[in-house]
């Protein structure tokens, strides 16, 4: 069976996003050991899922994105992939090899982790991530605690409905 993963970068106060969505603070953070991660992941996965915001931020900027400036890998796979975009607002996605789910997320997912294939991860996507988390069908969140505090903002969980018991596993710091 498949895994599901989530791989998020949050501030040390728990947010993912700033108040108005803002992720500038991100730049900066993603140095070539970081970067080396985000190959690993991605070569170890054939699906990404994401939110309604996320994608829109993602089909934004990786159609157009410059190997010179990303990895080439990350760019490629990222343009790529199967990408599966849960949304209730959507009428249509448009970004290279995307789909839209409007339906119930953990039906879909359920599906997609029981088929052949290599993992599939989360980018982003905190609405997401807490409705899949409270079904109980992610299998491995990948942290990554950026050294500042945004002080409000989005946060990774939002709305849980109880609580979520989690087992560490590992722990890595990187340069940045």
């Amino acid at each position: 069976m498949r895994k599901l993963i989530v791989s998020n970068l949050i501030s040390l106060d728990g947010y993912m996003a700033g108040p108005a969505g803002e992720i500038d603070w991100f730049t900066g953070l993603a140095d070539k050991e970081f970067e080396e991660y985000g190959v690993r992941l991605i070569e170890s996965i054939d699906t990404i899922l994401f939110g309604r915001v996320t994608f829109q931020l993602m089909a934004g900027y990786w159609p157009t994105a410059s190997a010179a400036e990303d990895d080439p890998r990350i760019v490629a796979a990222m343009n790529d992939l199967p990408k599966v975009v849960f949304s209730r607002t959507l009428g249509k996605v448009e970004w290279k090899n995307s789909r839209l789910v409007n339906g119930d997320p953990a039906g879909e997912v359920a599906k997609l982790k029981a088929q052949p294939g290599k993992h599939l991860v989360i980018y982003g996507s905190g609405g997401l991530v807490s409705e899949l988390s409270q079904q109980g069908l992610i299998d491995d969140y990948r942290i990554f605690v950026a050294p500042l505090a945004l002080g409000s903002g989005l946060p990774l969980f939002r709305e849980l409905s109880r609580r979520i018991g989690l087992r560490l596993v590992e722990t890595k710091s990187f340069r940045t």
